[in-house]
């Protein structure tokens, strides 16, 4: 008895330092759960660099009992889409890690699991505006104990988008910024801004667009829009229903995934505005000029480097393209070619860029370029890496076509242009490119053109 007095508080210290390290984790439901439907409930898990794998769920009315939650600091919402199998997203952890390791922020992973799992798509919309209600009452908690409107970033994807647009305008379009990732398309097309996303709804507004032909939204609705790849067809993604689920999803996933590589700084995309995808697969929106020495804008976390800018252009509409896999950024180049043969010639170009082992590697074939005597063709080569120096080139001319000659381009000049880096261009003068053949030589410093 005598030994159970002094073991009883011990036991109690135990316990409760057991519960303090418990971690809370996002609600994991299944397709049982879909097929019967779920109502709305909200849950929001905290995460700080202190507890960076470790949720800890809040409360929704008092804050009190979180030390680790400072209203001086930027709090970030993580604010998921559609889940039609009940599965926590995938990508959700990863997310919080890279922001943490970004910036010293909270995190809050808004789990509405709870009315998103549901097979009918119509209910999981009608409760997008209900858990914006929740969020916006829990933000303006915040408010009440000292956070500032400005601090809040909500980053929200598919329908998660819609709700962080429907928070904004809640709060008269004062929090700080909202990204979305291919903010949802189906029962949005259509409707007016008070009833979907809007560059209204925060002080800056960015949106990536990778699922337009189906599963995103394809007009603009932010400060700048992305739209990676066109907007659709996204590189590594399957061609045919063949491929199961992934086919449906994997367009529309890839917001996600190209997000993560910007946090990440695995390397750089840069987006070049334009009015169509087209006018930028032919080069002809390369002039960054108007974003002065800061260049076009970069994809991701960091394009708030050109929020003042962009908020005085009031809409930018920008594309860039991406590598089937991580790392998903590309390196683009200005290619001027010039002939002389006496023929027109048609055809695609290929080229690969050689440096200590390293190839990159970039083919223009979107469409047949024209190539005439005496005169510039402008191409925009992307190469799947970047390499730190230009040791060699080989470049490649086909016709696409097996039914025609096999014609020659007789170039006078090949300069290539590296659109990030400020250095002299790379020339080969005087070389002959046989079809289908690859010819590969040493670049030199451009000279003056003669022509």
């Amino acid at each position: 008895m005598f030994l159970w007095q002094y073991l009883t508080p011990l036991l109690l210290i135990a316990v409760q330092i057991c519960k303090g390290q418990q971690c809370d984790e996002f609600t994991d439901l299944n397709l049982g759960h879909a097929f019967i439907g779920t109502n709305i409930r909200i849950r929001l898990l905290l995460y700080t660099r202190e507890n960076s794998t470790c949720g800890t769920l809040l409360s929704h009315t008092d804050l009190s009992d979180y030390p680790q939650f400072s209203l001086s600091k930027t709090t970030t919402f993580i604010v998921h889409g559609y889940r039609p199998t009940g599965s926590p997203p995938a990508w959700v952890n990863d997310m919080t890690e890279l922001l943490l390791a970004r910036d010293d922020m909270n995190i809050i992973v808004v789990d509405w699991n709870y009315g998103a799992t549901n097979l009918n798509y119509l209910k999981a919309v009608e409760n997008t505006k209900k858990a914006a209600a929740n969020l916006t009452a829990f933000i303006e908690m915040m408010q009440d104990q000292g956070a500032s409107l400005s601090s809040i970033h909500m980053i929200g994807v598919s329908l998660g988008a819609h709700i962080s647009g429907f928070v904004g305008a809640n709060l008269k379009g004062l929090i700080g910024r909202i990204t979305a990732l291919d903010p949802a398309g189906p029962q949005f097309k259509g409707t007016s801004k008070e009833d979907r996303l809007d560059s209204t709804n925060a002080q800056f507004v960015d949106v990536l667009h990778t699922d337009i032909d189906a599963l995103g939204f394809r007009e603009p609705l932010g400060h700048i829009d992305f739209y990676a790849n066109g907007g659709t067809d996204q590189p590594g993604c399957p061609k045919t229903i063949f491929s199961g689920g992934s086919y449906f999803k994997c367009d529309h996933q890839r917001s996600v995934f190209l997000y993560l590589d910007s946090l990440n700084r695995t390397c750089v995309s840069r987006a070049f505005p334009c009015s169509s995808y087209k006018d930028f697969l032919d080069g002809n929106c390369l002039d960054c000029d108007e974003f002065g020495a800061a260049g076009c804008p970069v994809f991701g976390y960091d394009v708030t480097k050109w929020r003042n800018i962009l908020l005085k252009l009031g809409q930018t509409k920008t594309f860039f393209t991406t590598n089937p896999k991580s790392p998903f950024c590309m390196t683009g180049y200005r290619v001027d070619v010039m002939i002389w043969n006496k023929e027109s010639r048609w055809g695609y170009i290929t080229i690969k860029l050689h440096y200590n082992g390293t190839e990159a590697l970039a083919t223009i074939n979107h469409k047949s370029a024209k190539f005439m005597r005496y005169t510039e063709t402008h191409l925009f080569a992307q190469f799947d890496k970047d390499v730190q120096s230009v040791e060699k080139v080989s470049v490649k001319f086909s016709t696409g076509n097996i039914f025609k000659p096999k014609y020659k381009l007789r170039v006078l000049q090949l300069r290539l242009t590296h659109l990030e880096h400020k250095e002299r261009s790379l020339c080969r003068y005087d070389i002959i490119l046989k079809a289908d053949t690859e010819v590969t030589f040493r670049p030199i410093p451009c000279e003056g053109s003669n022509f």
